[in-house]
């Protein structure tokens, strides 16, 4: 099989160009226009950053990638999912408010924002996984779906779960819904933490199987009955209810790859990964350390497990930067992200990737001047 294509351009200009117009020369050059957009539904995924992180992708990215598909027809929207956790962005009127803060709007990209999974995070698709092995169907946000092309913008970066986040966890997991994160970080179901339970019981008017029970004000959670929805941690407005996360970091890293082809499968998908500020955890964090390895560059792909194979490989070429986490790590794993957190195998989500028909690892790296 021939290796995937890979495009790449460093972040050195001259005078009289600048790096959005590189990053335009580049997915040009990676094929992006060979898509049709005209009157097409376009999402654009990708992350706001959690306010107080300062590592996200600025929008003046987007405005680029947005501005080319309403140049080439397409009618365009940013979007991503809420999240499992309490944060900034775990409905959609906070993670609105955080992209704004973030400066994500629709005087800075040109587009507007719809929240992939809606209000509470419990807008979502069913979705079969063709070849999946740990999901059958997963559950993505409903917007997303209904877009008829699928282009990815992600910021690269490590991971503490995963090794890294680049595009593959950027559309998978950034896809799933509420539920859907719950599947893929848990092996178990929800519960409670009671100290936080006021004894409301939205959880029970949306649990359709009956497993959720108040007492006392009090709610609890039959594991006998409950079939791990996850409906109920969208529901619950005091955060008690949580997802287990006892789900084995391989196993969650191919859970994410299934998510993925989930995401892309049947619909003109294009991946754009910017490895800029490095840092070594993910971008839903309320703050950024200092970066693990210098700046790289951007790349592109129609491939999206090429074009992580492809970062990685070019971020473990870098020293690591003096004073950062992965400086100050122990060593011994040949690689800076299994260094950075060496709990982590960031390769088992690309290996099930390409074992169920994603992508390929293998790829022809090209250099956009």
């Amino acid at each position: 099989m021939q290796a995937s294509k890979v495009y790449f351009t460093n972040l050195r200009v001259s005078n009289g160009t600048n790096l959005l117009e590189k990053l335009e020369r580049l997915v040009k050059k990676a094929g992006i226009e060979q898509i049709d957009f005209s009157n097409k539904y376009t999402v654009i995924k990708i992350h706001f950053g959690e306010p107080g992180n300062l590592a996200y992708l600025r929008p003046n990215y987007a405005k680029v990638i947005v501005d080319l598909i309403k140049k080439n027809g397409g009618k365009v929207f940013l979007s991503d999912c809420n999240t499992l956790y309490v944060g900034g962005r775990k409905n959609a009127l906070d993670h609105l408010e955080s992209a704004y803060v973030n400066g994500f709007s629709p005087f800075s990209t040109g587009c507007h924002i719809i929240i992939g999974d809606g209000l509470k995070g419990t807008d979502e698709v069913y979705v079969p996984v063709e070849g999946g092995e740990y999901v059958k169907e997963a559950k993505i946000g409903r917007a997303i779906m209904d877009a008829d092309i699928v282009i990815s913008l992600n910021h690269f970066k490590g991971h503490e779960a995963t090794g890294f986040g680049g595009a593959l966890k950027n559309l998978g997991m950034g896809c799933g819904s509420r539920a859907g994160k719950m599947e893929m970080h848990s092996a178990g179901k929800p519960v409670v933490d009671q100290s936080l339970c006021v004894g409301c019981k939205a959880c029970t008017k949306v649990c359709a199987h009956g497993a959720v029970t108040v007492e006392n004000k009090k709610a609890s959670i039959n594991h006998d009955k409950c079939v791990g929805c996850g409906r109920c941690i969208g529901v619950c407005p005091m955060d008690a209810v949580e997802p287990a996360q006892d789900e084995a970091n391989d196993i969650l890293n191919c859970k994410i790859a299934e998510y993925s082809k989930a995401v892309v499968d049947g619909r003109p998908n294009f991946h754009i990964s910017l490895v800029i500020d490095v840092s070594p955890f993910c971008d839903c964090h309320a703050e950024n350390d200092l970066p693990i390895v210098p700046d790289v560059g951007m790349f592109a792909s129609f491939d999206p497990v090429a074009l992580d194979m492809a970062c990685a490989d070019a971020c473990n070429a870098q020293p690591e930067v003096p004073g950062s986490r992965l400086a100050e790590m122990e060593k011994g794993h040949g690689d800076h992200f299994n260094d950075n957190h060496p709990d982590t195998n960031w390769r088992s989500c690309l290996e099930h990737a390409e074992k169920i028909g994603l992508g390929q690892m293998a790829y022809e790296l090209i250099e956009v001047k």
